[in-house]
């Protein structure tokens, strides 16, 4: 019954989280302080945008590895953009010759019914690990692109699989990690998180190093959890629910974890930032704010897109604001990347906004493209990843203008 009304509520919560029935603020003209350079850019395939699919691509050794919506994984080189390998996901279906219709299977046929993927890609060292709506895990080669194995999980697979060096763990809608074995697939363990009546549609990918598995959920919840086994190591509450609708108590943690150093960043919808140390989970400092992004973080401050599009920088010691700039209300913003020196995010209409990371100056602004930008943003080293709602990805570095660039 939850799952319905998840599914009936999904659009207007999408609304009430994106600022997208408010009026956008009207973009000031200005002279950019930042120079923005494409060093390459490839068209990636479709993006299922409808069914609020946030991908995201990844790097590791030298590859950009992305998937679209319609089963095609591909993998570019880092520097040169030059395509690396494609390959296209697929069910085994079955023909049934008395009532005309294709049905899963184990017939292999050449029409296999592409899968749906979704949620983006996640990849550690030679793996690279991507789901689907119909609840599917797939690791496979980076080298190659060659399928090691595919796995069932509980359901829709919304956020990236994320790999360690034994286990993927995958984050499903109905609110359950799971880890699976990196070498052949088998289910190693599963953590169950008691679900909220209703939520925003999504989840958290989450953050997962070789001694601890972190993740936020739709009540409020993040739990650290000991990737060996399943167990919770510890557990917080990011916010409490408050309000007499369910739609008033709706607080997810919709974006990764963060960690920085020896804590533990996450936030949530109408509720909370919070830093938490990573040992114990203790709370070191916690702000009213309300987002369903991911955060960043230059290491001094760490830096969140709030759902009217403010963005706002916190001491990453003792959770003082910073700096606010609210410059960009109500144009959909992603959640903000650090690059440089520079806080970059993306909007509806497909334009990059740079502020300088110390002071939140409105530094630049570049539109790349007409059809917006909804997939968060990347970092690869120096270089920036956009994958616009066209489905294109664009590879950028960003430096400030000099005397010799005038």
């Amino acid at each position: 019954m939850r799952f319905l009304i998840v599914l009936a509520a999904s659009a207007v919560l999408a609304g009430c989280s994106s600022s997208g029935d408010l009026k956008p603020e009207k973009l000031l003209d200005i002279d950019n302080k930042v120079k923005f350079d494409q060093v390459w850019s490839k068209d990636a395939g479709s993006i299922d945008n409808k069914r609020y699919n946030l991908i995201q691509p990844a790097y590791s050794r030298g590859r950009v590895v992305l998937m679209d919506a319609r089963g095609y994984v591909s993998a570019y080189d880092s520097e040169t953009g030059d395509r690396l390998w494609r390959v296209r996901l697929k069910e085994p279906v079955t023909y049934d010759i008395e009532r005309r219709w294709y049905r899963p299977g184990t017939w292999m046929r050449k029409d296999d019914k592409p899968v749906p993927t979704s949620g983006g890609v996640g990849i550690f060292d030679d793996a690279v690990a991507v789901g689907s709506y119909e609840g599917q895990v797939f690791l496979l080669d980076a080298e190659t692109g060659e399928e090691r194995w595919r796995q069932q999980v509980s359901s829709e697979v919304l956020s990236a699989p994320q790999p360690n060096d034994d286990v993927v763990v995958v984050h499903t809608v109905d609110g359950k990690i799971h880890g699976l074995d990196l070498a052949t697939g088998e289910k190693r363990w599963q953590y169950d998180n008691p679900q909220a009546v209703l939520s925003l549609r999504g989840s958290a990918s989450p953050l997962v190093t070789p001694s601890m598995v972190v993740a936020g959920f739709d009540n409020g919840k993040i739990a650290a959890i000991n990737p060996d086994n399943g167990v919770a190591m510890w557990d917080q509450r990011v916010a409490i629910p408050k309000g007499r609708t369910e739609f008033e108590r709706v607080v997810d943690v919709d974006g990764t974890p963060l960690m920085v150093g020896d804590l533990i960043f996450a936030a949530s919808y109408q509720g909370r930032i919070v830093a938490l140390s990573r040992a114990a989970g203790r709370g070191i400092w916690a702000q009213d704010v309300s987002t369903h992004s991911n955060l960043a973080s230059n290491g001094s401050a760490v830096f969140v897109t709030t759902d009217d599009d403010s963005l706002v920088a916190f001491n990453i010691a003792n959770g003082e604001e910073v700096w606010t700039n609210d410059q960009m209300l109500h144009r959909s913003l992603t959640g903000p990347a650090y690059l440089s020196g520079f806080v970059v995010v993306a909007d509806a209409d497909g334009h990059l906004h740079v502020l300088d990371a110390s002071t939140g100056e409105y530094l630049a602004r570049k539109k790349i493209d007409g059809s917006g930008v909804n997939s968060p943003l990347s970092v690869m080293g120096d270089k920036l990843l956009v994958l616009d709602n066209d489905g294109r990805l664009h590879v950028l570095t960003l430096s400030e203008i000099t005397e010799q660039d005038d």
